[in-house]
């Protein structure tokens, strides 16, 4: 339970910053609502006086993780920049540059606890979708933006444009996982970065938007 000089607030608090760690190392299955404690300092009885179970604290990390990381990219310096492909590049730059310190440090808790739970857990994966979504949503003016800006006429939606980023990004955490090391991750944003630009920038990228027919040879 909270002592005389933590509040409930920040026991609750703890409890969720050591859940993001916890869980994006070992995985949800993995991840103990005993690891949980020993990494904030806490009793199981301080966790089961904020949550009913594990399942229970996953949903509520889901929201933590959004509005932490809603707190670090509302305030990235590419939302400044005037030209709205630019925005577009400089958020993946952005994703770039915070590939820092260990996997379980800049990696996907939404990411990590959906592939595990896709199945067995209903409420954690609506969650995980919901939370993903978000994020995207918030690329989707500067995508409206940017092909107003370049002239491009596509069939695609913006939208899927803004979830196409997210796999990429999400992939790349596997990768990093897989190889243990965030480089091929940096490459893959890399990728990304060069793709944008000839998508918003390539000559006559309007029209490549459409599969062209062959060409017949006489």
């Amino acid at each position: 339970m909270p002592t005389m000089t933590e509040s409930p607030h920040d026991s609750r608090s703890k409890l969720l910053d050591a859940a993001l760690y916890v869980i994006r190392a070992k995985g949800y299955s993995a991840a103990r609502v005993e690891d949980v404690c020993e990494a904030a300092g806490l009793t199981k009885g301080s966790f089961f006086h904020h949550f009913a179970s594990k399942e229970d604290l996953a949903l509520a990390a889901a929201e933590h993780f959004s509005a932490f990381a809603e707190s670090i990219f509302s305030v990235a310096p590419y939302h400044f920049l005037a030209d709205p492909l630019d925005r577009l590049l400089g958020y993946v730059d952005f994703r770039k540059a915070i590939l820092q310190g260990e996997l379980p440090e800049y990696t996907c808790l939404l990411g990590t606890m959906v592939q595990e739970t896709y199945e067995t857990h209903p409420a954690i994966r609506k969650a995980c979708d919901r939370c993903i979504g978000a994020h995207a949503a918030t690329l989707v003016g500067d995508i409206e933006a940017a092909v107003e800006k370049y002239g491009l006429s596509p069939e695609w939606t913006v939208e899927s444009l803004a979830y196409y980023m997210q796999s990429v990004i999400q992939g790349s955490f596997i990768l990093a996982k897989a190889q243990q090391s965030s480089l091929v991750a940096s490459d893959c944003l890399d990728h990304l970065h060069r793709y944008l630009q000839l998508l918003f920038t390539c000559r006559n990228s309007r029209d490549r938007t459409q599969p062209q027919p062959a060409t017949q040879i006489s």
